[in-house]
């Protein structure tokens, strides 16, 4: 008998983080298309189709399988009223000797500087370091996105260095700063004596 897994649900005070839906594209295109000023300095250009139904629907399928498959968690930020807020991604997830990950997001500009983000965070990193058995996680923003690299910071993430051209941002490769986030308690983890 196949058992089907339940599709990962983590629910904080405020919010639940849940895999995307087909059902979600309209609250995703109005959202992106509502703070598309907001964010267009801190991500990569939008291809010419990224607002498309069937862009956001291939976009459903690629979240399900790396799901399913261990690669990534991409996860909708969903208020307790329905309303989406943005949304976090753990990915590149590295098994093995490195046990890491890496962690990206958006907010919708209605949204921002409510604090929806680092509580996303919050539940984000503790199902990587409690569920998932990760040791590290990784985040990079623009050195000049102080409200990123204070909401990493305020989570529990710590300055590393900088990484140059790491990322096209905007249509221009763009140096970033990096940070990490460790799990603390390392004993029993590793057979090295």
């Amino acid at each position: 008998m196949l058992l089907r897994r339940r599709p990962l649900r983590l629910e904080t005070e405020r919010m639940v983080l849940r895999l995307p839906a087909h059902g979600d594209f309209g609250a995703w295109s109005a959202l992106r298309v509502e703070s598309r000023a907001f964010l267009t300095p801190w991500e990569p250009v939008w291809a010419e189709n990224h607002l498309s139904r069937k862009s956001f629907t291939n976009r459903v399928y690629w979240a399900q399988r790396a799901s399913r498959n261990g690669t990534a968690l991409p996860l909708f930020l969903i208020r307790r009223d329905g309303s989406l807020l943005g949304a976090i991604t753990l990915d590149n997830i590295r098994r093995g000797p490195a046990q890491s990950a890496t962690i990206g997001y958006w907010i919708g500009q209605p949204f921002a500087r409510q604090g929806y983000m680092r509580e996303a965070i919050g539940a984000l990193v503790h199902h990587a370091f409690t569920q998932l058995d990760l040791s590290r996680i990784e985040a990079a923003c623009l050195p000049e996105n102080a409200a990123s690299r204070g909401v990493l910071e305020r989570s529990g993430f710590k300055y590393e260095g900088v990484a140059q051209s790491y990322l096209q941002i905007n249509g221009r490769w763009r140096n970033h700063v990096l940070y990490s986030n460790l799990r603390h308690d390392r004993r029993g983890k590793t057979e090295a004596r």
